[in-house]
Formats: structure tokens, C-alpha cells, sequence
């Protein structure tokens, strides 16, 4: 285990925890079986099921970030991420399969940190279409609260640019 990136990782997450450590050894999984390193921008894009521990050792040790647009949260509750290398196009999806039944929260966390990474993970090629780069939109003034938002995120109502906070959303569907 490379302890200088756990630090790193325990230092961004706030505290070392079995869910850090699912994120972190993702990260090592990412590395061994995509052969990638930590994306200076977005060539590399991390597509996250959950928003557990785990997605804080992502974002510090591949830079997979919400900021740059590279990691993007689809809420099926599973810790899965799929990671698409934009530069040579290969997608792969890591499922986290591992199970600690029986075992404390320290004893757990220490298995999973040092276990090899195919006792871990399923993988499997997926074919995942890389999200467009991110854009930069201007803002916005809302005309019902006054505060800005993305131009991308403001509705008309009645005739007024609204915020996704004052729209009234409408609907006759049940």
C-alpha cells in the first residue's frame, strides 16, 4: 500500500474509513487495469453510483472532480464507478463485490486496504459514451430572488428568467 496517497486521501476525506478505503483502492484498480495515472484535466472521467467516502479518494487521487466536470454522479446507490479514458477510449466499470460480514469496522478497513484488488472488484469493459467537455455558461440574474445561476439552469415563468429555486415546477402527469 502506498501510504503517501492515503494520507493524501485521509487529509481530503477528514478521517481514514472503510469507505475511504473502497475509493482508494479503486484508485489502485483504475491505475492497474486502465494503466492511467491522475488526469491533470479531463482525460479521464470518473462516473460515480454513489456518494459515499469513497468519491473523496477519487477526487484526490485521480482528480476526478465535479469542478473540472470529470466526475459525474449517477445515484444508484452501489459502489461502482466507471471511469472512461478519453485519450484511448477505453471505459471499464469496477463493482465493489468485497463483503465484511463478521468483521469490525478497523478489521474491515484493513482487509480492504490490503487484499488484492481482484478478491475486491468485478471489472468489466462497458461501453460508456465519454460527456462532453465541460462548458462555461454565463449567468444569469433571476427575476424573482436576484441571485445569479448558470444560464443552463434558468427556466422562463411567466415571461421572467427564473432560478431552478423559484420555478414552479408544472405538471398533470401522476
Amino acid at each position: 500500500m502506498d501510504q503517501t496517497k492515503w494520507e493524501k486521501a485521509k487529509a481530503f476525506h477528514g478521517h481514514a474509513c472503510p469507505g475511504l478505503a473502497i475509493g482508494f483502492r479503486v484508485c489502485d484498480a483504475v491505475i492497474e487495469k486502465m494503466g492511467v495515472r491522475e488526469s491533470s484535466d479531463e482525460e479521464l472521467v470518473c462516473i460515480t453510483e454513489n456518494d459515499a467516502c469513497g468519491v473523496d479518494a477519487i477526487q484526490a487521487l485521480m482528480s476526478c472532480t465535479f469542478g473540472k466536470g470529470n466526475l459525474i454522479f449517477r445515484d444508484t446507490g452501489k459502489h461502482a464507478y466507471t471511469f472512461i479514458n478519453r485519450s484511448s477510449g477505453k471505459t471499464m466499470r469496477f463493482y465493489f463485490k468485497a463483503k465484511g460480514e463478521g468483521q469490525g469496522r478497523e478489521q474491515f478497513q484493513e482487509y480492504i486496504l490490503n487484499a488484492p484488488v481482484d478478491e475486491l472488484f468485478d471489472f468489466k469493459d462497458v461501453n460508456v459514451q465519454a460527456p462532453e467537455l465541460a462548458r462555461k455558461f454565463p449567468s444569469l440574474i433571476c427575476e424573482v430572488c436576484g441571485e445569479s445561476a448558470g444560464e443552463h439552469r434558468i427556466r422562463i415563468q411567466q415571461g421572467k428568467e427564473v432560478c431552478l429555486d423559484c420555478y414552479l415546477e408544472y405538471s398533470r402527469v401522476l
